[in-house]
């Protein structure tokens, strides 16, 4: 079975405990699959808000645990910034019950929301989005006591992050920012944006209903302001996790950071047989969660290989 496929397996560590374990990942609702979906997205009702939010508290209370304090072997709480069209539980049911069984207190946040939009986050304006992450890492550090927090960003979450560290003030509150399939310099998505030029009506209403999806666009106005004098900012560890398999984010390069203190890590030069794509980088890939892994705790990293699944 080739490692895309596979959920790790849990380890045992010291860890806080938890009032049950969550529930086996499912599958996402995705993270920017085309531009159309934010359409989709609009027909969401209430009642399923109140599902999610249920939802929510069960399956994750495995993590956002309020009581948890770091540990001497991990002293810095994580936090998960999710994708567009994703949210705090379904991009995160695997990789957070992964950290939760290492014992890393693990928080995770929804961003983005649009007025009667319950079920698909990260589509409101991204500057406005990391104005949301940094009012929740603030509430994290409170919580648990720590100085500082590691981020964990899944496509638009890892991208969103930068803006908080390069504008928000959160690079004197985070240590390490680890992204998996960033659209760092935007997405082209194989050249379907530049058909955006040829229809401007239709990227005004996008724009104008999903900004945070036209943020994301390569040359948009956000793209050129977050990179504008560098990728990076002094005093944070950043690694960029990246699949050349990716079909959202394009070119797959595009993702990767230029800087003092960047690591950027191609899954197939780690593996040639792992075929993860921008989902499953984020959802179930066990080779992406262990690279994280060694991202966060870089004093105790192994060898990411095509056996580094448990």
């Amino acid at each position: 079975m080739l490692p895309w496929r596979r959920i790790p397996r849990s380890r045992k560590a010291p860890q806080t405990p938890q009032t049950h374990k969550p529930r086996k990942p499912r599958t996402s609702r995705g993270l920017l699959p085309a531009l159309a979906l934010a359409v989709v997205a609009s027909t969401a009702t209430p009642t399923a808000a109140f599902a999610t939010e249920s939802a929510t508290q069960s399956v994750s209370s495995g993590w956002n645990n309020y009581s948890c304090k770091p540990s001497v072997q991990h002293r810095r709480p994580v936090v998960l910034v999710h994708g567009t069209l994703g949210n705090s539980v379904d991009n995160w049911l695997g990789f957070a019950p992964y950290l939760v069984d290492r014992g890393y207190c693990v928080f995770s946040l929804d961003y983005g929301q649009l007025p009667g939009v319950p079920l698909f986050h990260g589509l409101g304006p991204v500057d406005q989005s990391a104005k949301q992450l940094s009012a929740y890492v603030d509430r994290v550090l409170a919580a648990t006591g720590a100085a500082k927090v590691d981020l964990v960003g899944h496509s638009q979450g890892g991208m969103m992050s930068r803006y908080y560290l390069k504008f928000l003030g959160g690079a004197a509150k985070v240590n390490a920012l680890v992204a998996l399939g960033p659209p760092s310099h935007g997405t082209t998505m194989f050249g379907l944006t530049k058909l955006l030029d040829y229809f401007p009506v239709i990227g005004a209403l996008i724009a104008k209903g999903t900004p945070g999806l036209m943020d994301q666009v390569a040359g948009s106005d956000f793209m050129k302001r977050l990179n504008e004098g560098g990728d990076t900012v002094p005093g944070v560890h950043y690694t960029v996790i990246a699949t050349k398999y990716d079909e959202v984010v394009t070119p797959y390069r595009s993702q990767f950071l230029s800087g003092p203190d960047v690591k950027n890590v191609l899954l197939q030069d780690l593996c040639w047989s792992d075929i993860s794509e921008h989902l499953t980088i984020g959802l179930t890939d066990g080779l992406a969660f262990h690279e994280a892994v060694n991202a966060l705790d870089p004093d105790h990293a192994t060898p990411t290989t095509c056996a580094s699944d448990d």
